[in-house]
């Protein structure tokens, strides 16, 4: 089915699709910025396509993507705690640190589903992190995409060119930074509280320190050694 799939989507479409990829048993491609809209409309109205329902979309950082924060494999043990990368996603500041841009780092993914030849199909459009990022919108292809793109706008700040009304779902108004980037701190920017002298919820400066939990690996017990002996003498 995938490779059929396939075949009709090269064969249509030609570059305006960069890459295909099969995961999962499903159809992947990747789309540029500029040919979003323009591929996502043909999927819909052509025959041989159909895709009318939009099931899913949502955003992705690809920031530190692959790296692993405990590299428990080569540790010894003294126990895999002494592995912990401390500058990981949503530890560091950016006084102490400097991220690179990526191409590739923030993305647009939809899940299709065409209900007239039982297919699915997943799309990505990367979007350039060059200070904004911005993408087409879909509703005009998908009503549905409505609150799917004002979630990934909220929590990933991806705009949607477009949207009629594109504005915050999930955070609250005022709201600084966006929750799910990867460089977002883990303890948040700001902590809320109701003022007795104000009588009105505060917005301060987090007060809590940042730290990173280290699990605890037990050696030895002195409860299990006692329960032995008592074992061996019962025995």
């Amino acid at each position: 089915m995938n490779d059929s799939l396939e075949k009709k989507l090269k064969s249509h479409f030609g570059d305006l699709i960069t890459s295909f990829v099969t995961q999962h048993g499903e159809l992947t491609c990747e789309v540029a910025p500029e040919n979003w809209q323009q591929v996502c409309q043909t999927l819909r109205d052509d025959a041989q396509f159909s895709f009318e329902q939009l099931i899913d979309l949502c955003g992705i950082d690809y920031l530190t993507f692959g790296e692993s924060e405990w590299q428990t494999e080569g540790s010894t043990s003294t126990g895999f705690s002494r592995a912990i990368n401390k500058n990981g996603p949503g530890r560091f500041s950016w006084e102490d640190r400097e991220t690179e841009l990526m191409d590739k780092r923030f993305a647009v993914v939809v899940h299709l589903l065409s209900i007239k030849h039982n297919m699915r199909l997943r799309l990505k459009c990367f979007t350039p992190d060059t200070g904004v990022l911005a993408v087409p919108s879909l509703i005009d292809v998908w009503s549905v995409a409505d609150w799917f793109e004002r979630e990934a706008f909220d929590l990933f700040g991806i705009i949607f060119v477009g949207h009629p009304d594109l504005r915050r779902i999930l955070t609250d108004y005022g709201f600084v930074g966006h929750p799910f980037r990867k460089d977002f701190p883990l303890i948040g920017n700001v902590e809320v509280r109701y003022d007795e002298e104000k009588g009105r919820v505060v917005y301060e400066p987090v007060s809590i320190e940042p730290r990173v939990t280290i699990p605890k690996t037990v050696r030895k017990d002195a409860r299990y050694a006692e329960n032995q002996e008592q074992l061996e003498e019962d025995s």
